[in-house]
């Protein structure tokens, strides 16, 4: 099926600078970009036409990391750092999902918001619970997003209720892997954090996503006394980042790592080295006291960075915040670091919050030719007055102060969404 969506079209094919094309033509085919157009001289009578004159057209956001579990906990206990927070509240509220139809009630709310703010790939957390993990994978392939899932892995260092047999968990995820037949949502290996599995289970993990080629994800240096607590269980390890990769969750498959606030540069030189990818969470970093991640400082050893909401560390789904987050963020780290590293320009963030972070999906995130056409029109008509703007300062106003109501449409695969 061939579609055409007339409007102002915008995107980045690298982080330095934005593709603008004003009043033009995106050329779609079987959910996959062909081409932009400046002009047309006719509409081909075997397209689908959407005529979005005077609309924005972006990319879909990518969010390389969040607790899905926790929608309903937004907003909830932002006084306290991170590992009070996790047992007070995050942890009684993911023992709660082993009750399938509060899973239920509370996904399908989650799905809902994840539609509505725009955020058409996503890389989730659940909890240690199978079967809901399996509902949330089927709400979000039936929703027509595109996502990677992961049954959470923990067997130490938690609440009785969360705390898993080593055995148990790992057939458990495999079962889970051997049951996913989408195309746009699959599992994901995902052990919570160094902290809360034994050397047994992070092992038995490697082995499934080696034997299976399946992504892995999991946090790393997000608070001091995290990376303290992992020297004190780890303290034949050289760092943080070396504990995953001993035991085979550090590239071995495609990674993604959250946060990465405290990491020394001989971990982000192992990153690079292992093609592992940084999910940056400026929000929740900012309400959990956990510090200010030194993005620049990755981009420059050539770590790819991502962003991810971390609901409910961060407050909102919205991408667009957590855009304006990471600028606000990177300013306060240049002026920490002495002027050393450079803030975050607007291209650069919007990269990682389309093509940036979706590079680890593969063909997400941009209008270039093969791309996977994920789109959002965007109405900006409230946000405008009686000045002229052009469309980057459009865009521009969007992120920074406009919301969810200027989304008119979502697309996945040129497929319209129901929201």
């Amino acid at each position: 099926m061939k579609k055409i969506f007339k409007g102002d079209i915008i995107y980045t094919k690298n982080p330095n600078s934005f593709e603008v094309n004003k009043d033009s033509y995106l050329i779609v085919e079987d959910g996959v970009v062909k081409e932009i157009c400046r002009y047309l001289e006719s509409i081909p009578s075997d397209c689908e036409y959407l005529d979005y004159t005077n609309k924005l057209i972006i990319p879909g956001f990518v969010d390389i990391h969040l607790h899905s579990s926790q929608f309903f906990n937004i907003g909830l206990g932002m006084d306290k750092e991170l590992i009070p927070w996790l047992n007070t509240y995050t942890f009684p509220e993911e023992a709660k999902f082993r009750d399938l139809e509060y899973a239920k009630t509370a996904y399908s709310k989650f799905v809902i918001d994840l539609v509505n703010k725009g955020t058409t790939s996503s890389v989730i957390y659940s909890t240690i619970h199978k079967e809901s993990t399996m509902l949330l994978m089927d709400l979000l392939d039936k929703a027509n997003l595109r996502a990677y899932v992961g049954k959470v892995n923990m067997d130490r260092n938690t609440i009785d209720e969360l705390c898993e047999n080593t055995n148990d968990s790992i057939k458990e995820t495999e079962e889970i892997i051997l049951s996913s037949n989408s195309n746009r949502v699959k599992p994901i290996i995902t052990p919570r954090f160094v902290p809360s599995c034994s050397k047994e289970l992070m092992e038995g993990l490697s082995k499934l996503a080696i034997k299976y080629n399946v992504p892995v994800q999991s946090h790393l240096s997000e608070n001091t006394n995290e990376v303290k607590w992992v020297k004190e269980l780890h303290p034949d390890i050289e760092n943080y980042a070396s504990v995953y990769n001993k035991f085979g969750l550090f590239g071995q498959t495609k990674t993604v790592m959250a946060h990465c606030i405290y990491t020394s540069d001989e971990e982000i030189e192992l990153m690079k080295k292992k093609g592992v990818f940084a999910a940056h969470c400026a929000i929740s970093n900012f309400n959990l006291s956990s510090g200010i991640m030194p993005v620049r400082k990755y981009l420059d050893y050539g770590v790819d960075v991502g962003l991810g909401s971390d609901i409910s560390g961060g407050n909102t789904l919205s991408i667009p915040q957590s855009i304006v987050s990471t600028i606000q963020a990177s300013k306060m780290k240049w002026l920490e670091s002495n002027k050393k590293l450079y803030p975050l320009s607007f291209s650069e963030v919007f990269y990682m919050a389309t093509k940036g972070g979706g590079k680890f999906f593969e063909n997400v995130g941009s209008f270039e030719s093969g791309y996977n056409a994920d789109l959002l029109i965007i109405d900006d008509s409230n946000l405008l007055d009686f000045n002229k703007f052009d469309c980057l300062e459009r865009l521009q106003k969007y992120i920074y102060s406009g919301n969810e109501n200027n989304i008119k449409a979502v697309y996945v695969n040129a497929n319209k969404l129901n929201r």
